[in-house]
């Protein structure tokens, strides 16, 4: 195998794991073992495989930082399957013009409250739950486990009027006790579908 091919697999699986998976150096090492029992001709020399580990450190270490615009995409494709196909449709506009707004604006708050160093270990929930169950996203601090911001929407039947949708969050900062409303959608008098269907 050509050297650049060798150091062109290292840098790839480097790229395409975004620095989430560190190569293990000891199959890189069998792997050069078995090309050497192979033929010693094309072996390249230490220095060629030292450069390759060096490269591969340096890509590792630089993970980027993620953006507002990866958190709000995110949570915007969580909303939708938490809406599944029954609400989704229904609800969507006014979501997209009277909540979504809100839930950005939010997300954007916490992101600057957080600091580089904890949005580097910043990451988004992907299960909501279903039934009628609240959970839609949580922004969670991968090292320590802690929901930094949870993104909920209550089912409210309220007499004489029928079903709404009220959408708030919680945040950690006051132990997720208090709601911080981000606004309701009717859905009609008759009892809504759960969610996920």
């Amino acid at each position: 195998m050509k050297k650049w091919i060798y150091k062109s697999l290292v840098v790839s699986v480097a790229l395409l794991s975004f620095g989430l998976i560190t190569p293990n150096h000891e199959i890189w090492a069998n792997f050069e073992e078995s090309r050497h029992n192979q033929s010693t001709l094309d072996r390249p020399s230490d220095n060629h495989i030292a450069s390759a580990y060096q490269l591969d450190d340096i890509l590792v270490d630089e993970k980027p930082l993620p953006t507002t615009d990866y958190f709000v995409s995110a949570a915007k494709e969580q909303s939708y399957i938490k809406f599944g196909t029954r609400v989704g449709p229904v609800i969507e506009q006014e979501f997209e013009t009277k909540i979504f707004p809100k839930i950005e604006e939010a997300i954007a708050t916490t992101i600057d409250r957080v600091g580089e160093e904890k949005l580097r270990n910043l990451s988004i929930t992907e299960k909501p739950s279903g039934d009628y169950a609240e959970k839609i996203f949580h922004l969670v601090d991968a090292n320590s486990q802690k929901d930094i911001i949870r993104f909920h929407v209550r089912t409210e039947n309220r007499p004489f009027e029928g079903y709404y949708y009220n959408f708030h969050y919680h945040t950690y900062e006051d132990n997720y006790s208090k709601h911080y409303n981000l606004g309701d959608i009717y859905w009609s008098k008759n009892t809504p579908p759960k969610w996920l269907s």
